[in-house]
């Protein structure tokens, strides 16, 4: 059964249009390759990680993350 769930699709098109590597994103923006693999599996991350990498890409909240209902909610 899905969940109701945030997706980070947004993020790796906002990361490309701004240059920015998964290594860069780690590296030099000190996002944790742990809490990448997160974002990359769709799981739970914090407000505080998704507020930091707001700042980093100077984007929207909207530009790396949606909202996804599941089927049995539509």
């Amino acid at each position: 059964m899905n969940n109701i769930m945030i997706v980070y699709n947004k993020l790796w098109k906002t990361l490309k249009d701004r240059g920015i590597s998964q290594y860069k994103l780690n590296k030099e923006y000190k996002i944790s390759t742990g809490t990448i693999d997160k974002l990359r599996k769709n799981a739970s991350v914090t407000t505080y990680t998704l507020d930091h990498l707001c700042k980093v890409l100077n984007c929207r909240l909207e530009d790396i993350a949606e909202y996804v209902a599941d089927e049995a909610n539509k």
